[in-house]
């Protein structure tokens, strides 16, 4: 087993050292020891990172993520979460994959007005219903009529 300190780790990875030890503190990662004041880590981190950096771009926070991968022993994936989170991915392309061809239509229309293109006024009911554009509103804003 090599060993790698902090500096090390961040440079192969890319991941900056900052980000190192805040995910230490999240739990995702832990050092072996220390070499004078430097963390040291099991040439593991690496492939470690790489499975946080894959969860961080299909979508997972980094609690989830701690739930899946110790800092020490293998990754506890349920599969049943990746098929939903796949699921989840599949939805927001669809809404993103309409909005694309909707905007294009509205760039392309020939109506005088963006309102007066019948495909456009239905992007903006969409939007208003939150059929569109729900996935990334936390909280409605309330009417306040």
């Amino acid at each position: 087993m090599k060993e790698l300190d902090i500096a090390e780790v961040a440079q192969r990875s890319g991941v900056p050292a900052s980000t190192l030890r805040y995910y230490e503190e999240k739990g995702l990662i832990a050092p072996i020891g220390r070499r004078g004041l430097r963390r040291v880590f099991a040439d593991g981190v690496l492939e470690r990172l790489a499975l946080i950096a894959l969860g961080r771009a299909a979508g997972y926070s980094l609690d989830e993520i701690a739930s899946m991968v110790a800092p020490d022993g293998p990754p506890r994936i349920d599969r049943e979460q990746l098929r939903a989170k796949a699921d989840e991915l599949d939805r927001t392309i669809r809404q993103l994959s309409a909005m694309r061809d909707g905007l294009r239509h509205a760039a392309a229309c020939k109506a005088p007005s963006h309102m007066e293109c019948p495909t456009f006024r239905r992007i903006v009911q969409a939007a208003a219903s939150g059929a569109i554009g729900a996935r990334t509103r936390k909280h409605p804003q309330r009417s306040r009529d």
